[in-house]
């Protein structure tokens, strides 16, 4: 099969690829709980729903702890074998596997143990207790088989294998389809066998997980990697955005709960029925959910890189794409909410239950309400996971903060009780806050965008011209050495546009990747870093003198402008190099940075610090020389003081 090439492919091709494992992988994690639902609701009644739904929150729990140790060790495994450090790697998945099984123990036994306190603290009434108890002691006990292969499905996709993960789980949900009516039916078991079916599912699908830590394509495991050290805690901060992710669900699932049941009291509806109902619905509304999120999530690796390669123009086209085809998947399940809920409600309900027309009624109501506007929550989904990708982890968790916390919890609260609109207020607090939250989302949106069009005046000029500047009938070389946040890239492609030349920043990194072996994307990683303390024998090495290579031969070829890369170090014996080297104070840095490369004003500081330690750590390495140094340049330039366009200038001037 051919590998994508997240550069050039067609985006359609890319999202395509990428986005249907990740719709099918979430889509089956849905499909358990709704399958169990369903045979539930027709075996066991309406207690039996509601009894599912109060252990779900549960569920939750563990779909958050399998996300913050699984994710975590999914992005530190891809960035470990990109940095190729393997052994880091295996340790990755090695600890992941130990602290899961840790994790799951001891949350199991917990859950186990206070599962009464539980239940009612998850919105458990009176009549549906026992049904609760029963379904939970067997979930709970089936948990460690869960968070364990839940975990490893993030690994095995990391490792290249998603087809593997999508198996697997496929395999499990079909095993629990298949024995489900057998034990709820026909053995008699009701709640209990539908618990029972779930977890013999999960035990499939977790045997089959760990099966293939016996073949990990990218890294051998060995005892070793499996014993826990201070190294885990990387795994958990990166898997921590997930976690919150989760988290935020998980106080939402609490809250509409207890508030269905008091509220539902007092209404004709009882608090069984709307307990019953919301969790019909909300499993129901989980299928639109994973639909737009799989989408999303399958878009990350197309922005995140192009983003990172500075290729603004694909970024937009796949945001909007994304956000075009999640909005035909909202209007969708919209129309499906709007016009069959009757239909939906009844596929978990018998026709003989005694509460069948009020449930029913309920169910309508609800769709009607509270689902009213969903399609808009596709933006506020999608926008989470396009932040995320370009790197704002904070602005990311907040998009999905806003409708679910600050602002869902709030206006059901004020609709039921100071306005006295009980039950019914809180389902039309769900389409108000639907359409707040789209709102603000909109502005949130259109702030990151804006930030790539900012870039783009600057990055998007992608011709090479004719080198034909000549100095004493030699090609001329300008070298920019620049301060992480100085505008160097801009200035250097502003000087190259005005003496016709060609320019030369990250251009370099296909050209030293062809000349070295090595994949565009590994180069685009370790670029200007210095990653280790000894690169002898390894790529980063390779990579230097693929670089040096490449810088070379562009000198005797053509006039050009070159960025970084130790290009005045390399061609310093180069008589037609002209060396400049520009500076920036820290308070204009920040401020580049925020608008040009969409960073925090909090973290800008210390990202742009950090970038440029790297360069000087890189420059030093390979040249023995300071990187500031300025007996190392033919001009120095502080840009505060002139602006970009008016260092171009100077520059031009200079060389003429």
């Amino acid at each position: 099969m051919k590998e994508l090439n997240l550069a050039k492919d067609k985006i359609n091709k890319l999202i395509l690829s990428f986005a249907i494992p990740c719709v099918i992988s979430m889509l089956i994690n849905s499909v358990y709980n709704i399958v169990d639902q369903i045979f539930i609701g027709k075996g066991v009644g309406t207690l039996g729903n509601a009894a599912t739904n109060v252990i779900f929150p549960l569920v939750i729990i563990f779909n958050a702890l399998a996300g913050l140790v699984g994710n975590g060790a999914a992005a530190n495994l891809s960035l470990k074998l990109g940095e190729n450090k393997k052994d880091d790697a295996s340790k990755s998945i090695g600890q992941a596997v130990s602290l899961t099984m840790l994790i799951a123990v001891l949350v199991s036994v917990i859950a186990y143990i206070f599962l009464p306190q539980l239940v009612y603290l998850f919105g458990c009434t009176e009549s549906v207790y026992e049904y609760a108890i029963d379904y939970g002691r067997i979930i709970v006990l089936g948990a460690p088989f869960m968070l364990i292969y839940s975990s490893l499905s993030s690994i095995i996709r990391a490792d290249g294998s998603p087809k593997y993960s999508m198996v697997m789980l496929v395999i499990g949900a079909v095993i629990n389809i298949i024995l489900d009516p057998i034990f709820i039916f026909s053995l008699g078991m009701g709640v209990k066998g539908g618990a029972l079916a779930t977890v013999i599912g999960q035990i499939v699908s977790f045997v089959i997980a760990v099966l293939y830590l016996r073949k990990v394509k990218s890294v051998k495991l060995e005892k070793k990697d499996f014993k826990l050290d201070k190294d885990v805690f990387r795994i958990l901060s990166l898997g921590l955005s997930s976690f919150i992710t989760q988290a935020t669900i998980l106080v939402l699932f609490i809250f509409m709960n207890n508030i269905m049941t008091k509220l539902g009291a007092k209404s004709k509806f009882g608090s069984d029925i709307p307990l019953s109902v919301y969790g019909v619905i909300s499993k129901i509304n989980s299928l639109y959910i994973s639909t737009v999120l799989g989408i999303s999530i399958g878009s990350q690796p197309i922005i995140g890189f192009n983003y990172g390669a500075g290729n603004e123009l694909r970024v937009k086209e796949t945001i909007k794409k994304v956000l075009k085809i999640n909005f035909i998947v909202g209007i969708f399940f919209n129309l499906i909410f709007l016009l069959f809920p009757r239909q939906i409600a009844g596929i978990f309900i018998s026709t003989s239950d005694p509460s069948y027309n009020l449930f029913m009624e309920f169910a309508t109501i609800m769709c009607h309400s509270f689902l009213l506007v969903i399609a808009l929550n596709a933006l506020e989904m999608t926008t989470s996971i396009v932040i995320q990708s370009l790197g704002n982890v904070i602005k990311s968790t907040a998009v999905t903060f806003i409708r679910q916390i600050i602002l869902l919890i709030p206006i059901s609260l004020l609709l039921a009780f100071v306005f006295n609109k009980g039950i019914y207020g809180v389902l039309y607090a769900g389409c108000i806050a639907d359409i707040i939250c789209f709102i603000i989302t909109i502005f949130i949106l259109k702030s990151e965008y804006k930030k790539l069009g900012i870039k783009e005046k600057y990055d998007n000029y992608t011709e090479i011209h004719e080198g034909n500047l000549t100095y004493k009938g030699h090609h001329i070389v300008i070298t920019i050495s620049r301060e992480y946040g100085s505008g160097g890239r801009f200035v250097g492609k502003l000087v190259a546009e005005k003496l016709g030349i060609s320019f030369y920043d990250k251009e370099l990194i296909s050209l030293s990747a062809k000349k070295s072996g090595l994949s565009e994307e590994y180069v685009e990683l370790v670029d200007e870093k210095k990653k280790s303390g000894n690169y002898a024998n390894n790529n980063d090495d390779r990579l230097f003198i693929a670089e040096t290579k490449v810088i070379e031969q562009l000198a005797k070829k053509e006039s050009c402008v070159i960025v970084g890369r130790c290009a005045d170090y390399i061609l310093k014996d180069n008589k037609d190099t002209i060396k400049v080297y520009l500076y920036s104070d820290d308070e204009n840095k920040v401020k580049r940075a925020v608008k040009y490369y969409g960073l925090d004003e909090i973290d800008a500081l210390k990202q742009i610090n950090k970038i440029n330690k790297e360069r000087q750590k890189h420059y030093k390495f390979y040249t023995n020389r300071e990187w500031k140094n300025q007996n190392n340049y033919d001009l120095l330039i502080n840009v505060d003081k002139y602006g970009v366009e008016k260092t171009a200038d100077i520059i031009c001037n200079f060389v003429k």
